[in-house]
């Protein structure tokens, strides 16, 4: 058996990925067309390269099909339940940084924090006689954050494409996101709220809980670990 590392497949995130294993000593690459996710690792032995969509990166250490693997702080959260029982974060690779951010519109004077959402959410209800709409991809750590904040009288809906333009398209009436210029809140007249910080995000590597490993492999393991200096 080998050490299976699942790597994001493709865009700047595997290309940092790459540049962070092989500025220590682990070549990674890619082999075959763009179409064939296969890859290749040089510089330490009986390890296999997976490459995937930052997004199954979660669930594939979850069940223990991936030793390590990179992905978003976020998703890990997001996708995994007691995520720290599944998986142990091994270190931050200083890059793909991202902000899971509460956004209103600009034109909300008086929402400027979670208390004041939460008044806005009383007020809509009252006057529109349904909850104020919260737009999002992250429905796990949104409802926790905003239940921990004393946020009530809102419901989350699901946004499959550009979170930030539901306002604009009048299928929201906030976002949940994630941002790391901002720009494109302040392109779609959206403001940030004082206290809106859900989470902050950016590339890990992570190490399965769930993965077996024979007395061999977990040699190959802490040899890959010890020389990656995690």
């Amino acid at each position: 058996m080998t050490i299976k590392l699942g790597v994001p497949s493709k865009g700047r995130l595997m290309e940092k990925t790459f540049d962070w294993f092989g500025a220590r000593g682990v070549a990674l690459s890619r082999t075959g067309s763009d179409r064939e996710y296969a890859g290749a690792v040089e510089g330490v032995d009986g390890v296999e390269l997976v490459l995937l969509s930052a997004g199954e990166i979660p669930r594939e250490l979850a069940a223990g099909r991936i030793h390590l693997g990179v992905t978003g702080t976020d998703l890990i959260r997001e996708k995994l339940g007691r995520w720290d029982m599944q998986v142990g974060e091994l270190a931050e690779l200083g890059f793909g940084q991202a902000d899971l951010i509460i956004a209103v519109p600009n034109a909300w004077v008086d929402v400027d924090t979670l208390d004041d959402l939460d008044a806005a959410c009383a007020a809509f209800r009252a006057e529109h006689g349904f909850r104020l709409r919260i737009a999002t991809k992250y429905h796990r750590l949104v409802r926790e954050f905003l239940r921990d904040h004393g946020v009530a009288d809102y419901q989350l809906v699901d946004s499959q494409g550009a979170t930030e333009g539901t306002v604009k398209n009048l299928t929201a009436e906030a976002v949940a996101d994630i941002t790391s210029t901002g720009e494109t809140l302040r392109a779609n007249h959206l403001k940030l709220l004082s206290d809106g910080l859900v989470l902050k995000s950016q590339a890990t590597l992570f190490k399965s809980r769930a993965a077996p490993l024979s007395d061999q492999d977990r040699k190959r393991l802490d040899q890959l670990i010890d020389l990656l200096q995690v």
